[in-house]
């Protein structure tokens, strides 16, 4: 069975479409032309991989199946080139990283500044995902590198444990809570919380927690950063629960009170995960390398 990786990468780009017509459009075909190409690659393997119609395409089982092997096969073309490049083994190539929100608008950008900035050969697809979505796209292929807080279930991939944070509760300066050291996170429910936009991996994180609890989180706004959640807790629009790095940070600058939440979950391990990590490319490596630090990364499967 012999397979043409140009059929394969048009293959991920339908997938990865809401329609065969935009992903032929990705791959720089014609619509008829990408039609063809998947029907034969249909009958090469014998199997179904598109349901069509009028609302666009959408993935069979077999289809589903192909989509993570193709991605895999792609990745490793993308990784062999690569290692030959004229920059050498960690100066170039592109890598592709599915984070959660923390990452996203905390550490990562000063990290990748510097990173990217001694490397012009590298480029970088920075997604925010939640962690489930994250785990699934690191196993899949469809990420280099994942990095997310908190319990790790990723059976088939290496974590690579690098840091601790804590989730703490910031009220603004007079507020009821602001002359007490702790907090449980079911006292915090009596107040209107500011939260971060719907999607993030955080909120979704919190939303769990009041689940369990049987609760509600009264949401007064939700806004797209942590600097912007500090701002409306300063102006005194409500409270809400932030990573302790960037609370006390904004506490610099802010009229904030930072209380320790008094939960288990509260404290997050911060890892990377990776499929294999000596497999990987010298500019993952690196990469990864930065992320860690001087501090000795801690490998499990």
């Amino acid at each position: 069975m012999h397979f043409d990786l140009a059929d394969l990468r048009l293959f991920i780009h339908i997938a990865e479409s809401p329609s065969l017509t935009q992903g032929a459009r990705r791959a720089f075909l014609s619509p008829a032309a990408a039609s063809a190409r998947i029907k034969a690659l249909e009958g090469q393997l014998g199997s179904r991989l598109l349901y069509r119609d009028s609302r666009g395409v959408e993935l069979t089982p077999a289809g589903q199946r192909l989509l993570q092997h193709a991605r895999l096969i792609m990745r490793q073309v993308d990784y062999l080139k690569s290692e030959f490049t004229e920059y050498g083994t960690d100066a170039a190539g592109h890598i592709r990283i599915f984070a959660n929100t923390t990452a996203v608008t905390e550490f990562l950008p000063e990290v990748l500044a510097g990173f990217l900035a001694e490397r012009p050969g590298v480029t970088v697809d920075l997604q925010e995902r939640l962690s489930r979505d994250i785990v699934r796209g690191v196993l899949d292929g469809a990420a280099d590198l994942g990095i997310i807080a908190g319990p790790v279930q990723a059976t088939g991939l290496q974590v690579l444990h690098f840091s601790t944070d804590r989730l703490v509760l910031a009220v603004p300066l007079g507020h009821a809570l602001a002359h007490r050291q702790s907090v449980s996170f079911s006292d915090t429910l009596a107040y209107q919380h500011i939260g971060l936009h719907e999607g993030s991996t955080l909120q979704s994180f919190l939303r769990e927690q009041v689940e369990k609890l049987g609760g509600m989180l009264a949401l007064r706004i939700q806004v797209s950063s942590f600097e912007a959640i500090c701002r409306m807790i300063e102006g005194g629009v409500g409270i809400g629960i932030i990573p302790e790095s960037a609370a006390r940070r904004h506490s610099r600058t802010m009229q904030l009170a930072v209380l320790q939440l008094d939960e288990d979950w509260a404290v997050r391990e911060r890892s990377m995960l990776v499929r294999e990590l000596d497999a990987l490319p010298g500019s993952v490596r690196a990469l990864i390398e930065r992320l860690a630090g001087a501090t000795p990364l801690a490998r499990t499967r």
